[in-house]
């Protein structure tokens, strides 16, 4: 894990390096300055040498500076290391969440690939600063102190090792008992960002209920569940305070009575004590210090662990040794294939399905609610892998093309349309980046949107919210169309994309891609058979198997369930009429 996120400070290695380098000398300055209070109280002071005081104190002031000079160097090496550690993180995670496929998507919620984006990089953040920086300080500041502290008296400075063991068993069992808890801390902020989201995204539906106060409720009982923990774990982190003065005190108060007793007996000068309190100071202070930097260490380490997660995973969809560039018709074929969203062949969401659709062709695909009929079409531009079987598109395995070459090809209208901030040409171009003015009209005029989007003010120029949530959903659903039928695919796919649209406007669009796209296959998955009954071919899905297959006439003849949706919708129109 280490490793891995070490190789996310590239450029910024030589200010990782200078940190710690002037962080060494500002250390080396401070511990130099206690041994000349100790010549200048014993040498100067006692001795009453004036010209001894004045240069010795000059020294000290120009010691002062330029610990303070190695001090500011350091901190802002350190600042910049970490910042741009952090810059680099948040970069990494998001371009391998782009080649993520859905399947690797489906193992992390939105809400918790965002925490780790956001909270646990900034707790990265803060710990490698403190790393390069506190973490190196203190055990240099130790070691010197200590160092310097043995060549005035050794056996006094002995006590300071008497107090490193105490540290070293308290700081564990702080770090043993705390770790847990944040790890579950961090997955409570996952289900905190979810909440919010979820009550954001659909704060329409939330008013129109009046369902505020369970929303509130939820939230509450959330973040109630965030402050437990962070009680929880805080209160074992309290114990590292009242230990490290503990050891520090017992330590000066050690130093001071033995201290004293042998500058009465002339083993021990003034200058020479006041120097082992000081040093005293630095290093239970560096210890302290390190202390602080274990605590936080242990709340970066959850967060390590969940970055280095998604950094280590790895898309399921690769291309092969030699992939196909070139797709040559719309052709589709499913050759014995069943598919399992856990790889499971024991559970199964598509089963054995046999399929040959030639291109151009129109292609209808008609059945209930958890019947797979999405499930279907996402295997053709290869959003997921067949778990047995093969999908071919042009006569070759879909396994076998170039992934980008694939989906330029297959233009598909998710059933969650989804439009981003921006104007509306901004969106249509999602489907072809260069796409003219005139481009852009007649793939709108196809899908029956040029005219509301000439009703606006600014036209193809107006600002589409966030989510598109200040256009109609059939508005939505046509701008969708449009986008597809910009990367002029051989394949087009309307998942349920028409059903926010009036009968009139979903037959001009059919009646537009007869006429202007005839050699792209279609699918079309809809609810309403009127959308699809002049359909070439007609699937109806059921458990996950195909339950029919073939024209409009020959299933009204031969199968009980489009029978039955048939005549339950004819039904339906002739009330309506009434």
């Amino acid at each position: 894990m280490i490793k891995r996120l070490a190789g996310c400070i590239r450029q910024y290695k030589t200010l990782s390096i200078l940190a710690p380098f002037f962080v060494t000398l500002e250390v080396i300055m401070e511990v130099f300055i206690p041994f000349l209070m100790s010549k200048l109280i014993d040498n100067g002071i006692d001795g009453g040498n004036m010209v001894y005081i004045r240069n010795l104190g000059m020294l000290l002031i120009l010691a002062t500076i330029v610990s303070l000079f190695f001090g500011v160097l350091s901190g802002k090496c350190a600042a910049g290391a970490s910042a741009g550690f952090a810059k680099n993180l948040r970069h990494d995670i998001y371009y391998n969440v782009q080649n993520f496929s859905f399947s690797n998507i489906d193992k992390f919620s939105t809400s918790s690939i965002v925490t780790r984006l956001t909270t646990d990089i900034t707790n990265l953040q803060n710990s490698y600063q403190m790393v390069i920086r506190v973490a190196v300080r203190c055990p240099v500041m130790f070691l010197f102190a200590l160092f310097m502290a043995f060549q005035i008296n050794h056996k006094l400075s002995l006590i300071f090792l008497a107090a490193i063991p105490i540290l070293a068993l308290g700081l564990y069992l702080i770090m043993s008992n705390a770790h847990p808890i944040f790890e579950r801390v961090f997955h409570t902020y996952d289900k905190l960002n979810n909440v919010v989201q979820e009550n954001l995204q659909a704060i329409r539906v939330v008013k129109s209920f009046v369902r505020e106060e369970e929303e509130i409720k939820k939230f509450h009982g959330v973040s109630q569940d965030i402050y437990a923990d962070f009680t929880k774990a805080e209160k074992i982190l309290a114990f590292n305070m009242p230990l490290m003065q503990f050891c520090a005190y017992s330590c000066m108060l050690l130093i001071a009575w033995i201290g004293a007793r042998l500058i009465v007996g002339s083993e021990l000068t003034t200058g020479e004590l006041m120097s082992l309190i000081s040093y005293t100071m630095q290093i239970l202070m560096s210890l302290m210090m390190l202390s602080m930097v274990f605590v936080m260490i242990i709340i970066s380490r959850a967060s390590a662990e969940r970055i280095a997660e998604i950094l280590d995973e790895k898309s399921d969809l690769h291309n092969g040794e030699q992939p196909v560039y070139e797709v040559k018709n719309g052709d589709v074929s499913f050759e014995n294939v069943s598919f399992s969203y856990a790889g499971n062949i024991e559970k199964l969401c598509l089963s054995n399905i046999d399929l040959t659709i030639q291109a151009g062709e129109t292609v209808g695909i008609l059945g209930g609610t958890g019947t797979s009929k999405s499930t279907l079409v996402q295997l053709i531009p290869r959003l997921y892998d067949v778990t047995k079987g093969s999908v071919k598109v042009g006569g070759v395995d879909v396994r076998d093309y170039d992934v980008e070459t694939l989906r330029n090809e297959v233009a598909m209208v998710l059933q969650k349309n989804v439009l981003f901030s921006g104007t509306i040409k901004e969106n249509l171009r999602w489907g072809k980046e260069d796409a003219s003015d005139e481009e852009l009209i007649k793939a709108c005029k196809l899908a029956q949107a040029h005219d509301f989007i000439q009703s606006f003010p600014k036209g193809y120029d107006t600002y589409i919210d966030e989510g598109g949530s200040n256009v109609s959903g059939g508005q939505k659903q046509r701008l969708c169309i449009a986008r597809a039928l910009l990367k002029k695919p051989k394949i087009l796919i309307l998942d349920d994309s028409t059903s926010a649209v009036d009968t009139k406007t979903d037959s001009f669009i059919k009646k537009a891609f007869r006429e202007e796209i005839p050699d792209t296959t279609k699918f079309i998955i809809a609810q309403r058979i009127s959308s699809i009954e002049d359909a070439d071919k007609i699937i109806v899905m059921e458990g996950g198997n195909i339950h029919g297959f073939g024209t409009h006439q020959e299933l009204l003849e031969s199968n009980s369930i489009y029978q039955e949706v048939y005549y339950s919708q004819m039904k339906g129109e002739e009330k309506d009429e009434k």
